[in-house]
């Protein structure tokens, strides 16, 4: 399909954050599972969506450290569906030119997901088309955290310590900070995503519950971004 050309400014890197999977399992009487499930038929639409209009890097979170915190039973069939899907696109991930990144600790997913998500970021590093990143065990302060245990072991002076050398530090160190923020389901608040990267990000709140979002609402996340003016602090 051939990209679409309706906006002024577009949005180089977009940050989701598909809230609401659970609420629509219950609103729909489904077990939370469903609503997962549904929620990554979403996120795959959104993938090939936002591709076609022309952003040229994603950022889904699809798991939160907090998300540990949860029935032990639903993250398990979680992180099952996560591996199923994951291996399921691979093959369309490489083929579209995608690379994928995977952000987030990697010491307490589960080794036959850990291995699938690290087989897909090794078979696709030398794409370049559009970048995916997929949150999964991540937190915003431990990715912070974990830039300056990197600095500190790297026997780094504390006066030499700057803004620059963190974002090198960080797990997006070679992407742009992201131009677009969306969150669904309603919630008005970033609950941590890469809050070192987003201090100038624009942000976006939508309605809809995350398996109900659609071409049509991304669209208007896009077409609401491009008629801002970003001021950086000025």
């Amino acid at each position: 399909m051939a990209r679409e050309k309706i906006y002024k400014n577009l949005p180089n890197h977009v940050v989701i954050i598909p809230d609401g999977n659970r609420r629509w399992a219950k609103k729909h009487g489904l077990a939370p599972i469903e609503g997962h499930r549904k929620g990554l038929e979403a996120a795959m639409k959104v993938v090939r969506e936002s591709r076609n209009l022309g952003v040229k890097i994603l950022t889904l979170w699809g798991f939160s450290t907090e998300n540990w915190s949860r029935p032990t039973l639903e993250v398990k069939y979680l992180m099952r569906l996560y591996a199923s899907f994951f291996k399921v696109h691979l093959k369309e991930l490489i083929k579209e030119g995608v690379r994928f990144n995977w952000l987030g600790r990697r010491d307490r997913v589960p080794k036959v997901l850990r291995q699938i998500l690290e087989k897909i970021e090794a078979q696709t590093a030398k794409n370049s088309k559009y970048v995916l990143n997929i949150a999964i065990d991540y937190g915003g302060h431990e990715e912070i955290i974990a830039a300056f245990k990197k600095i500190l072991k790297k026997g780094v002076k504390p006066s030499a310590i700057n803004e620059k050398l963190v974002s090198e530090n960080l797990e997006t160190a070679d992407l742009p900070d992201p131009d677009l923020l969306i969150r669904t389901s309603g919630e008005k608040r970033t609950s941590g995503i890469m809050p070192w990267q987003t201090a100038y990000t624009e942000l976006f709140f939508s309605k809809l519950l995350f398996p109900d979002f659609s071409l049509t609402e991304l669209k208007r996340a896009i077409s609401d971004f491009s008629h801002r003016h970003r001021r950086y602090g000025e």
